[in-house]
């Protein structure tokens, strides 16, 4: 029997941290107390004095390229990023090639994660503007949920037509999520830039082509679709102060049929870091004003997001120091969100127990993931320790993306992820991850 015995940590949980001990068997959290006692003979102790135990964070939306875009990414080398990161489940994306737009595709991408995966995985089957039939198919139990792309995307999955868009909205029972931007509005801005500068747009303009406007239009079209047919709507990504107007706190998550995300760079970065970043923080949508992230830190505080995610979206370097206009959008994140959630709780912006309710209960909630996202006895032991004060710097030799590099390259976190279970077994410790794929399919309570 795998038995660990987490002792003295201070333990964050569905909106209260107190001092205390987990006891893990097998792949199951079996007691939380005050004090637990065993023979060190018959367990494995981890003493967590001064650090933080939290659940496993819980990404909503990633991309892990697999299959064929491999050369950015993979299962294997992305979730063992993320382990890295506390985060120990995900959902991915469709937007791999081919497209998952069929139930075989999907299968396929089950398949490959059950051998890969360090973390576990779930992945969204995609909609297009003539797959209902497919869509449909999907099922609950073990699929997270249908993406629908509202702005231009990878491949066939731009979803443009509104019948359809009305008719997959009206069938489906499963969550819905959507990126919202209205492709119209970005061809009009793209064409006004490309007029005055030709192939030579600076990346400075990017969150004026993808602007705030075309951010509204189709979130508040999502939403007056999901609230004409009843469906379940999360909308993925959120980076405007407009669209907080959209979304409302004052009903308990569980009967939301419309809930919001935000993802950590519209959280870090502001339009000023183009200059100095450039195209490495070029995402779709794109990172805004300083007021509009002022007005997400208020709304995540507040209630009206529900989640923080990541977009995590690897591409190469050479890729990214293209030209603005040839850049690929997307960079990876899963290593460095838990700790730069951190990093803003020492900045006074967010509390350890919001961070945890944001990046870990909330998607479980949302998702209805069976026996994740908290700590206690009987769920899935994943479990992460963070410690508060030990500082470390991010450099090209510690980023376990394949990409090779971070958005966050040579800044200094104040926070260290020390310890990350998943399903009890121990596959991350101060820089080193173990040789362990042990990730599961996820499976949801509906």
């Amino acid at each position: 029997m795998n038995r660990i015995l987490i002792k003295n940590a201070k333990i964050v949980n569905e909106g209260s941290i107190f001092e205390g001990d987990v006891l893990i068997e097998n792949d199951l959290i079996v007691e939380v107390a005050d004090s637990i006692s065993l023979k060190t003979s018959d367990c494995k102790v981890i003493d967590a004095e001064g650090s933080y135990l939290m659940p496993g964070a819980i990404d909503d939306q990633v991309h892990f390229r697999e299959p064929g875009l491999t050369h950015k990414g993979d299962i294997e080398s992305e979730s063992r990023a993320a382990v890295a990161g506390g985060i120990t489940s995900f959902i991915e994306q469709p937007n791999t090639v081919p497209n998952a737009v069929t139930q075989e595709i999907l299968e396929d991408k089950y398949q490959i994660a059950a051998v890969k995966s360090f973390a576990n995985y779930s992945f969204m089957m995609g909609a297009t503007n003539d797959n209902l039939e497919e869509v449909l198919k999907t099922n609950p139990k073990n699929v997270a949920g249908i993406k629908i792309f509202l702005g231009s995307s990878t491949g066939n999955m731009l979803v443009d037509n509104e019948a359809t868009l009305e008719k997959i909205f009206s069938s489906t029972p499963m969550l819905i999520a959507v990126h919202c931007e209205d492709e119209t509005t970005i061809q009009n801005n793209l064409a006004a830039f490309k007029e005055q500068y030709g192939d030579d747009v600076p990346v400075t303009a990017h969150h004026l082509i993808r602007s705030a406007e075309a951010c509204y239009i189709s979130s508040s079209k999502a939403v007056a679709l999901a609230k004409k047919t009843g469906a379940r709507l999360h909308i993925f990504h959120l980076s405007t102060a407009k669209e907080m107007e959209l979304f409302t706190n004052k009903i308990p998550l569980e009967d939301k049929k419309i809930t919001a995300e935000v993802c950590v760079h519209h959280l870090w970065f502001t339009d000023e870091d183009y200059k100095i970043k450039g195209n490495f923080i070029k995402w779709n949508p794109a990172v805004k004003t300083a007021q509009d992230r002022a007005e997400l830190w208020k709304a995540l505080n507040d209630g009206r997001i529900d989640v923080i995610a990541t977009d995590h979206a690897p591409h190469t370097k050479e890729e990214k120091m293209q030209s603005y206009l040839n850049a690929p959008s997307g960079g990876p994140l899963v290593q460095h969100a838990v700790v730069a959630m951190f990093e803003a709780h020492h900045q006074g912006k967010i509390t350890v127990e919001k961070i945890v309710e944001k990046m870990c209960h909330n998607p479980a909630k949302i998702f209805k993931i069976e026996k994740r996202g908290f700590i206690r006895e009987g769920y899935f032991a994943d479990l992460v320790i963070v410690n508060p004060s030990l500082p470390w710097s991010v450099k090209p030799e510690n980023i376990l993306a394949k990409c090779g590099w971070s958005p966050f390259e040579n800044f200094t976190f104040k926070s260290r992820i020390t310890h990350t279970f998943v399903n009890g077994e121990l596959v991350y410790n101060n820089f080193k991850v173990k040789d362990l794929r042990n990730g599961k399919r996820l499976l949801f309570d509906r």
